[in-house]
């Protein structure tokens, strides 16, 4: 079981940066790949960007890439996600995810946190 709390979220100008945390608590973080994902309202989950459990592989939506940055420390059991030069349709409730594989598919994350609101006003 790994249970995951996001923080950071808030609402900011557009270009503005954020950094979104992702709280791990169970000993076996490092065995998981992360993901972080948003959804707006009236869209679809979107996976924003995700990382490998060594974090050596990362991968990012076209839409943020170049903006956004994923890491983790394994040490700290936390996952981060670096926002910069935000965008009003970044605008989205975010979403940390687990999963055993590194995937980009949705249905492959077991493990959820609450989600932490990111407005981006014009």
């Amino acid at each position: 079981q790994v249970q995951l709390v996001e923080s950071g979220g808030g609402l900011v100008q557009a270009g503005d940066s954020l950094r979104l945390s992702c709280a791990a608590s169970g000993r076996t973080f490092t065995s998981y790949a992360m993901g972080w994902f948003r959804q707006a309202p009236g869209k679809e989950r979107e996976l924003v960007a995700r990382i490998s459990s060594s974090g050596s592989r990362t991968g990012y939506a076209d839409s943020v890439k170049g903006r956004f940055t994923i890491s983790r420390d394994n040490a700290k059991n936390t996952v981060y996600l670096q926002m910069n030069s935000l965008k009003p349709e970044d605008t989205a409730l975010y979403y940390c995810a687990a999963s055993s594989l590194y995937t980009t598919q949705h249905t492959r994350y077991a493990y959820w946190g609450q989600g932490t609101q990111v407005t981006v006003s014009s």
